[in-house]
């Protein structure tokens, strides 16, 4: 039942694949693997879905991912079609998804092709020689943190911590932090470059034991910090960093070439109301995000950046899931 729920909730984005008419018969080397009133999915329809699926997922019986995609996506064809009949797909709103939906793997696929070009295997082994001599000299920490809306709150928290209570306890219940309330505030192991500022100058200055005397002031509201343990950096094997390190250099990829096509193109934009905005008053470019946390610190990619941060360009590679929250690490 755990394993059907996991999967009921990871696929749920495949319901929003579209599937349109093909010719009868399979392609060759290509099967059709279901056919939905003339409509057809074929096996490899089945596999790029499934190749997009978690590890967690992917370590079911191949029978079983297998079935439980092609089922998921032949309903998702089925409702297609009652949409279209049903007219939605020229509703305004659906129009719009439509469309972003489109540019978006358009976009994707265009990053992916030049990182097929760029993304050379010598590149790949410069870039983590380069990082494991920059790692092998860094410390990385273990933490807890509770996050509250205001300084008092967090001032109250640490008055209790120095009277004995439980910063697991006040953790789970004090935190504004979603996944603080369930693993009583563990950040799990980083480095001094995967945080924010503020947050990393205060945990990397306590010792083993040690929780901040004074709250520690971040966008995102107020934190108490403790530190469980301090050690050196784990240096990955080449195996187990490369798809990182290719993640890392396929969005810098990304980022130099939206940075050359807005040279070259008509490119405006507008505030909500639509009055003209500068070009420095809008915002940076939709991928630029993930090769700035890099840049920082180009020698030492971001090894244990959590889920939300992570895969934000078309092909990349997934990291392993952290435990940090998305906003501390930048």
């Amino acid at each position: 039942m755990a394993c059907r729920a996991f999967f009921a909730a990871c696929l749920v984005a495949l319901l929003a694949v579209p599937a349109f008419a093909q010719p009868k018969g399979a392609a060759k080397g290509d099967p059709i693997v279901a056919r939905v009133n003339g409509q057809v999915l074929h096996r490899s329809d089945v596999q790029l879905a499934m190749s997009t699926l978690p590890p967690q997922a992917r370590r079911a019986p191949a029978q079983e991912v297998y079935l439980q995609v092609l089922n998921r996506m032949a309903n998702s064809l089925l409702l297609a079609q009652a949409s279209r009949k049903a007219g939605m797909d020229r509703e305004p709103g659906v129009k719009s998804e439509i469309k972003l939906t489109v540019n978006n793997v358009l976009a994707g696929a265009y990053v992916t092709s030049l990182a097929r070009k760029e993304i050379t295997k010598a590149k790949l082994k410069e870039a983590y020689e380069k990082y494991k001599k920059a790692a092998s000299h860094q410390i990385e920490v273990r933490a807890r943190h509770i996050l509250v809306k205001t300084e008092k709150e967090a001032k109250e928290i640490i008055a209790e911590l120095n009277k004995g209570a439980s910063f697991v306890k006040l953790a789970k219940e004090k935190t504004i932090d979603p996944p603080g309330k369930a693993n009583g505030g563990d950040l799990g192991y980083f480095t001094r470059n995967e945080m924010v500022p503020a947050f990393a100058a205060a945990a990397f200055a306590l010792k083993k034991g040690e929780w901040t005397q004074s709250p520690v002031h971040t966008q995102y509201g107020w934190h108490v910090i403790k530190v469980l343990d301090r050690r050196p950096v784990k240096v990955g094997t080449y195996k187990e960093v490369a798809p990182r390190i290719a993640q890392r250099m396929e969005a810098e990829i990304a980022a130099k070439k939206i940075q050359e096509l807005r040279k070259r193109a008509k490119f405006e934009l507008f505030d909500p109301n639509g009055k003209p905005l500068t070009v420095a008053e809008g915002p940076r470019p939709p991928v630029a995000a993930a090769p700035e946390r890099s840049a920082a610190h180009p020698a030492v990619p971001p090894l244990a950046m959590p889920g939300g941060i992570r895969g934000g360009v078309h092909g990349a590679p997934t990291l392993a899931p952290g435990t940090a929250p998305d906003q501390l690490r930048h």
